[in-house]
């Protein structure tokens, strides 16, 4: 059996409220006029799959759909567009959760790299049979970003974990 990395500290429990903050925090920074640039990375999508591979029972398909279609109201995009893309993320970030968290972070962002590819890749085939346009071979340049994003959105969405419980004499941890 594989043990985990001695350097690993155990982490504290997840605020649901720093969660929600997070995944809230990352749906503003989607709705910032960028533009119709196709390599934007989506920080819902990355977001969302760090809380599925981190917190699988706190965050999973359902707030997936809630956030796709709120994504698709304001992109005013085929409605479920985004819904069944972040759906799909949710289901597969959940599918591999225990095998991604063993690997160190540049391993789990070459990992996660073919979910994101998934992704939008049904996003595009949902726009392409509505009747849209093809947005040229940019936007496969947007699931590339979002990996290399992985290790910071990590370190991030961590940070709040790792402090340093309250030193007691009577407990070694």
């Amino acid at each position: 059996m594989i043990m985990p990395r001695a350097a690993d500290q155990l982490l504290l429990p997840a605020s649901p409220v720093f969660i929600a903050a997070s995944l809230v925090a990352a749906f503003a920074l989607n709705l910032l006029p960028v533009g119709r640039a196709p390599a934007v990375p989506d920080l819902v999508s990355l977001v969302l799959v760090f809380w599925c591979v981190h917190q699988p029972q706190r965050v999973g398909i359902g707030v997936a759909f809630a956030f796709g279609l709120a994504m698709d109201v304001h992109q005013g995009a085929l409605l479920g567009q985004h819904a069944l893309a972040y759906t799909l993320l949710a289901f597969l970030a959940t599918m591999v959760h225990r095998r991604l968290l063993w690997f160190t972070l540049p391993s789990q962002a070459v990992q996660i790299l073919p979910l994101f590819v998934v992704a939008h890749l049904v996003s595009l085939v949902v726009r392409m049979i509505a009747g849209g346009m093809f947005p040229g071979w940019q936007f496969l340049l947007a699931p590339l970003f979002e990996a290399i994003l992985w290790p910071v959105a990590t370190w991030l969405l961590l940070a709040p974990q790792r402090r340093p419980p309250d030193p007691d004499e009577n407990r070694p941890l």
